[in-house]
């Protein structure tokens, strides 16, 4: 693995020592090969990040999120790490890294660095050992290897499914040529579990976390933080038997799913929280826990990684009951367990959520099943009907959304493009999909490629200024009127809204309680924060009258002194 080079990042006597900055942060996620290109070879990279420090320090963010960066083969976008310390050469080298840490900090943002604890790729040095030694060897002994059912072996050790479609299982040659064992894999077969039963393996992350920390890195988004530890204890469950139990992805609600959510996951984190502790300040992390809201506390922990994504808001229709709800539960759970709340409505998994806003309620699923753009034609959401899709709805609700959001204690986790009101990106031809999602399950779902085509910057040009040359994922000609040239210092667009909600946030941003207003109208939603700001959300149908106070801004433009359906305010 890569050794450390001279640092380029500012020093820890040159920043600010503030402990608690991620509490109430903005969190901006870059998903790095399709920000910015610096060569013109068609892939975001390193350097092309660094260039755009000044538009993230004007956007008015506190922190970026950025994707995984290692080498990889992209059998899931990026995911499937080759290496954990190192950067991907299509994408720049450690020193290129270096200078965009020292860049970042030096506009006063944040960084924070996905890590990938669950599996490694196939191409890991360790997987290549792996496969080259015998059955109960160390080198095996650091992944899930298990003797197949059978006469010969030839079957599964379970009738598990992977995430990705398929069975969780893959059968390996051995090293004299015969057939062999199997491995669990709970995504794509690239990306073999790690067995993080193995003192080895923990003790490897704890040098990539310090890795990582010594250059300049301010926390960590980890990844499936809610699969690393495993019971396959004999006889493994079949699916039949885990459908009684409980949802096999989403997990049991009493940490007892052989993969899923398992109590002694925490062990390992609370030796993280040791690792953290050791800077001043501390390393943050927050934890991509899919799990049962009641379990989501046990991540969020001060004696674990901190803080753990709510992803409550995200998967909610548009409707004021429904918003309501989830905040007070979950601001009543950030105060009883001492965390801090986290928000997101869009990410590099899930439809864009200007496209899920533009359908029905009832139909704004997380996957696109079938997709056909912004011809009008239908779209067919994962559990939902086929519908038409509502652009110029889609865009309004998002914008109310995300400031109602920015006007909620807790953390905001906003997604690349979301600043431009960019839509999901339907008409992607099959051939040129790249997400394995799309292979695996075909004809199921088309995938997430759609919420990860480069950004557009400029309003013309091969690939609408992302960089000299074409992108990696097609863009659509629609993508010209979203560009940054097309609405930096354009009126009420969506850029110059979040450049004003970011930076009014900052100046407002008290405590960590709201109080409701109870406004009569149950298609209101209406609280107050510390120093007398309010935030006030119309999701009704129809405009209605504002409170006293002074309108320091509006996702939509007023009508007649009054809110306009589908739209946010926040006065003072």
């Amino acid at each position: 693995m890569a050794t450390t080079a001279t640092l380029a990042t500012l020093s820890e006597a040159d920043r600010p020592a503030d402990p608690n900055w991620w509490r109430q942060a903005a969190v901006y996620q870059i998903y790095p090969r399709s920000f910015a290109d610096s060569n013109g070879d068609g892939l975001g990279d390193i350097k092309g990040i660094t260039a755009k420090v000044p538009y993230l320090r004007e956007l008015g963010i506190d922190a970026v999120w950025l994707s995984p960066f290692y080498p990889s083969a992209l059998a899931d976008g990026g995911y499937d790490v080759d290496d954990y310390r190192d950067v991907d050469p299509k994408l720049g080298t450690l020193a290129d890294f270096d200078a965009m840490a020292a860049a970042l900090h030096g506009a006063g943002i944040k960084l924070i660095a996905d890590i990938v604890p669950n599996h490694s790729s196939d191409r890991h040095e360790w997987f290549r050992e792996a496969l080259a030694s015998p059955k109960g060897s160390a080198a095996r002994e650091r992944y899930i290897f298990r003797d197949g059912k059978g006469p010969n072996g030839e079957f599964p050790p379970s009738d598990w499914d992977s995430v990705f479609g398929g069975p969780a299982w893959e059968r390996i040659t051995e090293p004299d040529g015969t057939p062999g064992q199997w491995y669990l894999h709970i995504f794509a077969k690239e990306q073999p579990d790690l067995n993080w039963s193995n003192r080895e393996v923990r003790e490897d992350f704890l040098k990539t976390l310090r890795f990582w920390s010594d250059r300049g890195v301010d926390g960590f988004r980890v990844d499936v933080a809610h699969a690393l530890t495993k019971d396959l204890t004999e006889p493994l469950l079949s699916k039949l038997e885990l459908a009684r139990e409980g949802q096999l992805v989403d997990g049991f609600d009493d940490g007892t799913h052989p993969f899923w959510d398992r109590d002694e996951v925490h062990e390992i984190y609370a030796e993280w929280r040791e690792v953290f502790n050791e800077y001043d300040p501390p390393r943050t992390a927050v934890a991509e826990a899919w799990v049962h809201a009641t379990r989501r506390a046990r991540y969020a922990s001060p004696e674990g990684l901190g803080q753990a994504f709510n992803f409550d808001l995200l998967q909610a229709d548009f409707d004021a009951e429904e918003f309501r709800e989830i905040i007070t539960r979950n601001l009543a759970e950030a105060k009883e367990t001492g965390a801090s709340s986290t928000w997101v409505f869009s990410n590099h998994d899930v439809v864009r959520h200007a496209t899920r806003y533009g359908l029905p309620k009832g139909s704004a699923g997380l996957k696109a099943k079938e997709a056909k753009g912004q011809d009008g034609k239908a779209w067919l959401l994962a559990g939902g009907p086929s519908d038409q899709l509502d652009v110029a709805l889609g865009e309004q609700r998002a914008r109310a959304a995300t400031l109602l959001m920015l006007a909620v204690p807790g953390s905001a986790y906003l997604y690349q493009g979301e600043e431009l009101g960019l839509q999901e990106v339907a008409e992607i031809p099959d051939s040129e999909r790249q997400d394995p999602a799309f292979f695996r399950n075909k004809g199921v779902e088309v995938g997430r490629d759609g919420c990860r085509v480069p950004l557009p910057w400029k309003v013309e040009g091969t690939s609408f200024g992302f960089g000299d040359g074409g992108a990696h994922l097609p863009q659509p000609d629609w993508f010209s009127k979203y560009a940054v040239e097309a609405q930096d210092g354009t009126e009420n667009s969506t850029l110059e809204l979040y450049r004003k909600a970011l930076k009014l946030r900052r100046e407002l941003q008290a405590g960590e309680e709201l109080e409701w207003v109870e406004t009569g109208n149950p298609e209101v939603l209406h609280f107050s924060r510390p120093g007398g700001w309010q935030s006030v959300t119309n999701f009704g149908d129809t405009a209605v009258e504002l409170p006293a106070g002074s309108v320091l801004i509006s996702s939509s433009p007023l009508q007649d002194g009054k809110l306009p359906a589908n739209s946010t305010a926040w006065l003072r």
